[in-house]
C-alpha cells in the first residue's frame, strides 16, 4: 500500500492510553495513520501506549511491532493470578517481547528519538503525574507500565515511580502541551466490569483486578480528553487485560477506528489523503464494508 507523505497543515499529536493487552489497538491506529500519509509530529504514552509509543518514536516502523505480537500465543502469558506471585512484573512466559524491546531500545535515549516522545508515570509516595522525556527510554517505559503489587516500582532521579494510569490515562494535555495543532486521543479503557461469574475465587481475581484497573482509567481519563480533538475508542471492551494472545483482532479494531474517523481526521488537520490504488480500494471494501 503506498505509504507517501503529504505535510499537513495542522500538527499533528498521539496520545496512547493504557490498557494492557486492549492497548495493542494503538498498533492498528497507528497503521491507519500511516495508510492516510499522515505525519504524526509527537506522541505521549501511559503504560501499554507508552511500549507502543516510544518503540513507534524510536524507528516508524510498526510493522515489527506488530509482528512481534502476532507471534505471542495465549500460553506465552502468565495469569495475573500467577503473575502477583512471580515479583519480577513479566507477564511472558520466556519474557521473549521484553528482550526484544529492550535490546532494541536499551540505548536509546529521548534525544535520539526520531518523533519527540513522552512517557507517564506516578509518583509512589505522593501520587503525582510524572511526565517522562529525558535519559533512557527503556527505564521510561518500565515506569509506566509497572503495574502495583505485580512488579515493583522503578527508581528514576530519586523518585519511585509506577503505572502512569493511576494519574494520566490517556495523556492529552501533555500532547497539547507538545505543540500539537491537533491531538489524537486513543482510549482503550472500560466503564464497567467486564466479569459476569457469581461466585469469585483466586482463579478469577486477575479479572477483577484488570477489571478496576479499567475502571479507574476510565473514570480519570475523562477529564484529560476534554484537550483531544478526536476520541478514538476501538471496540475492545470484551477484551481481558492479559488478552495477547489475541493480538490480531485488538489490531484490526484499532485499524477499523481510525479508519472510520480518518475523513474527518484529515479534513479537520487540512492533510490531502494520497489517491489509493484499485487494490487499496478493494481491500478497504473487503477489510470495512459494513
Amino acid at each position: 500500500m503506498s505509504t507517501a507523505k503529504i505535510k499537513p497543515h495542522k500538527k499533528v499529536g498521539l496520545a496512547l492510553g493504557g490498557g494492557g493487552a486492549k492497548g495493542l489497538a494503538h498498533i492498528g491506529v497507528i497503521k491507519e495513520l500511516e495508510r492516510a500519509g499522515l505525519e504524526i509530529g509527537a506522541i505521549a504514552g501511559t503504560s501499554m501506549g507508552a511500549i507502543v509509543g516510544a518503540w513507534y518514536a524510536a524507528t516508524k516502523d510498526i510493522a515489527t511491532l506488530e509482528k512481534l505480537f502476532l507471534s505471542v500465543k495465549r500460553d506465552d502469558v502468565v495469569p495475573m493470578y500467577k503473575l502477583a506471585r512471580r515479583h519480577d512484573g513479566r507477564i511472558f512466559k520466556d519474557d521473549g517481547v521484553t528482550k526484544f524491546l529492550e535490546s532494541h531500545l536499551d540505548g536509546m535515549h529521548f534525544d535520539k528519538l526520531k518523533i519527540p516522545f513522552k512517557a507517564i508515570a506516578t509518583d509512589v509516595k505522593n501520587g503525582e503525574q510524572v511526565v517522562l522525556s529525558e535519559g533512557r527510554v527503556v527505564e521510561a517505559i518500565r515506569a509506566s507500565s509497572s503495574l502495583p503489587v505485580v512488579s515493583n516500582p522503578v527508581s528514576i532521579d530519586g523518585r519511585l515511580l509506577m503505572d502512569g494510569g493511576f494519574v494520566n490515562p490517556v495523556p492529552a494535555d501533555v500532547v497539547k502541551d507538545m505543540g500539537c495543532d491537533f491531538v489524537i486521543a486513543v482510549d482503550v479503557s472500560s466503564k464497567w466490569f467486564n466479569f459476569s461469574e457469581e461466585k469469585i475465587n483466586v482463579f478469577h481475581i486477575y479479572s477483577l483486578i484488570s477489571s478496576a484497573l479499567s475502571i479507574i482509567e476510565y473514570q480519570i481519563a475523562q477529564r484529560v480528553l476534554t484537550n483531544a480533538d478526536v476520541v478514538l475508542m476501538p471496540s475492545v471492551l470484551t477484551f481481558d487485560w492479559l488478552a495477547f494472545g489475541e493480538a490480531r483482532d485488538i489490531i484490526r479494531h484499532g485499524e477499523e477506528e481510525a479508519h472510520n474517523h480518518m475523513a474527518k481526521i484529515c479534513k479537520d488537520v487540512g492533510h490531502i489523503m494520497p489517491e489509493k490504488t484499485y487494490f487499496e480500494r478493494f481491500m478497504d471494501f473487503i477489510l470495512y464494508a459494513d
